[in-house]
């Protein structure tokens, strides 16, 4: 349970809540911050109002999984007023109470550094990474049904990289019958490919792997399909890229070479909202969770 424990909320879209629904279940009381356009309520919950010293006596801080822009700027989709966290507020949290964001940018980790402060981010953790990949898996998997004329059963898909994602997609595509094609740079990962039974292709033969590819989905977030490389796609094909914006894809050449190409970050939030902030929810919980017999706090 997490009784006696207060818990900021500052902005966020459908999946955040689902943490406020799971953690207000577990009697945390939870206090929302740009979230004045949101009609659900829960036990112990207040919507309140972001001032220099509102967050001074929390002991959990959640930000949106896209965590703070570099001009402090947080996305609030259940606000029509803008959310932005100052140094001020940052010098008021207490150095005991854990910040939760999905990705850090550079002035979030600035100003984390700055004030002393703990921040833990959810991305990063395999525990939350590996169970999310499986709404992005299906959510791209969709997009490229809704984009061909064709099914994804014997189709050539060409999967970039061999993440997390990447290789929750090249099982899904190739429990649904697709010929499956995993582009990888490490020995290690060329060999894992080749072991699912899947069709592995390092950086000498990526050409090889997209020249008669029905659908490509990328997960590698650094320039991959380059203009060069779409010369050799075809035009029929369907891209999707779900890497993190502005994504590896050359978006402005593929649509110039009549390629639909379109990037899909953040599936998650998109097609499966309440599975993701499941998914969230049970990681804060099992990190902030009291010590059993251990009254309140954390």
């Amino acid at each position: 349970m997490l009784t006696g424990i207060k818990m900021a909320f500052i902005g966020g879209d459908a999946r955040i809540i689902e943490v406020v629904r799971y953690v207000s279940d577990l009697d945390a009381s939870t206090y929302l911050f740009g979230f004045d356009r949101l009609s659900l309520s829960f036990p112990d919950m207040q919507k309140v109002d972001l001032h220099s010293t509102s967050l001074a006596d929390f002991d959990v801080i959640v930000l949106p999984i896209a965590g703070m822009d570099d001009e402090g700027r947080v996305d609030a989709a259940f606000s029509d007023a803008p959310l932005r966290l100052t140094d001020e507020h940052f010098a008021s949290i207490s150095k005991n109470a854990p910040i939760f964001s999905g990705i850090a940018r550079p002035a979030l980790q600035a100003m984390v550094r700055k004030h002393g402060l703990q921040l833990i981010r959810l991305m990063e953790l395999d525990e939350v990474a590996i169970l999310n990949s499986v709404p992005t898996a299906e959510g791209a998997i969709a997009m490229a049904m809704e984009r061909t004329e064709i099914t994804l059963h014997g189709a050539t898909c060409v999967v970039m990289g061999l993440g997390r994602c990447g290789y929750t997609l090249g099982r899904m595509l190739s429990g649904i019958g697709a010929n499956v094609r995993v582009f990888a740079r490490k020995p290690a990962d060329l060999a894992r490919i080749a072991e699912m039974g899947l069709h592995p292709y390092d950086h000498d033969h990526l050409i090889e792997a997209i020249t008669d590819a029905d659908v490509i989905f990328n997960t590698i977030p650094a320039p991959i399909l380059t203009a060069d490389v779409l010369t050799h796609v075809p035009r029929s094909c369907v891209i999707v890229d779900i890497a993190s914006a502005p994504g590896g894809t050359d978006f402005r050449f593929a649509e110039k070479r009549g390629i639909n190409a379109i990037l899909a970050p953040s599936l998650p939030g998109i097609v499966a909202p309440k599975t993701a902030g499941r998914i969230i929810a049970q990681t804060i919980v099992r990190m902030i969770q009291p010590p059993v017999n251990t009254p309140g706090g954390i």
